[in-house]
């Protein structure tokens, strides 16, 4: 078929898929012109008109306004320059999109409030900006000039979140939970006493040789025991309580005596707080972090041991 051939509009909804009127409708806005008059007058196109009515119906389905589809098809705007526009404007509108999805399910899967998801759809669209504002408010709350130290300047940047600039929705979901977590007052007040804590322990203790944190020991000793299935009141659990007060006791330079018990027990409570655990998850979440292991059942098998015995 070559490009003197002429085709009726009728002709050219059967070779396109489009109907006649919606090509009439392109032809009378100048998108698709004709090319020549039947002798009764009627339209007639040529064979460019399927390659323009292919590309116009193309550009549609994409979501390209008219006036510019307009300026494509005649030549006056680049269709490169055109998709990047609208791949960016696309791109936003996922992203809202996703933030939607994302405050929805959790409204769904929690159970939320009118209060709660109004709360959550706010967090949700925080711009960057605002986000950066919330995290260095809640890090400079819970760690405030404790993080001049170079052990503390990398927990701070270990307790960071780093949204990407494309969340998958579960980002987006965790994103809005870690700052509902982080704008609790109690919360905050639970990691600064840790942080207070790690402070005092390196202050008072024997610093000739590595640390090795309290929630490390926690695993290493607790850890076989649960798996074991040894009780905390046990006598089995004795010389696993007695082996955490020693550590203690280490570090912070005392005798285990009936107070280092309960500044042990103080402590083990203190990390054992489960929105440390949650506060974690979160983290990992949104930065594509391996999903951590969770200490919370050794924590409290420990807190009831360390309890039972100050109790005999």
């Amino acid at each position: 078929m070559d490009g003197d051939t002429h085709y009726s509009i009728g002709e050219l909804a059967r070779r396109t898929g489009l109907t006649v009127k919606t090509i009439r409708f392109y032809s009378d806005r100048g998108i698709v012109a004709p090319t020549d008059r039947s002798p009764a007058g009627y339209r007639l196109y040529n064979i460019d008109a399927v390659a323009r009515l292919d590309l116009v119906r193309t550009l549609r389905d994409l979501g390209v306004d008219l006036p510019t589809i307009r300026r494509v098809v005649d030549g006056e705007l680049p269709l490169p320059e055109v998709a990047a526009t609208h791949a960016e404007a696309l791109a936003v509108q996922i992203r809202v999109l996703s933030l939607r999805h994302a405050v929805l399910t959790a409204v769904a899967e929690r159970g939320l409030t009118a209060e709660e998801t109004d709360l959550m759809h706010k967090l949700a669209q925080l711009s960057e900006d605002e986000r950066r504002r919330l995290i260095g408010d809640f890090l400079d709350a819970a760690l405030g000039t404790l993080d001049t130290d170079s052990a503390f300047a990398g927990i701070r940047r270990s307790m960071t979140p780093e949204i990407p600039d494309n969340p998958q929705a579960e980002q987006v979901r965790a994103w809005v939970e870690w700052a509902e977590l982080a704008a609790d007052p109690d919360f905050r007040a639970s990691v600064r006493r840790m942080a207070e804590d790690y402070t005092a322990e390196h202050a008072q203790g024997d610093t000739t040789g590595p640390h090795r944190g309290l929630g490390a020991i926690v695993r290493d000793r607790v850890a076989p025991a649960l798996t074991a299935g040894v009780a905390p009141a046990s006598h089995q659990a004795d010389p696993i309580v007695a082996a955490l007060a020693a550590h203690y006791a280490h570090i912070l330079g005392r005798p285990d005596d009936a107070e280092l018990r309960r500044l042990l027990l103080a402590r083990l409570e203190s990390a054992g707080d489960p929105r440390r655990d949650r506060y974690l998850q979160l983290l990992a979440v949104i930065n594509g972090w391996p999903a951590p292991e969770s200490l919370v059942p050794a924590f409290n098998w420990s807190i009831e041991a360390v309890r039972v015995r100050m109790e005999r």
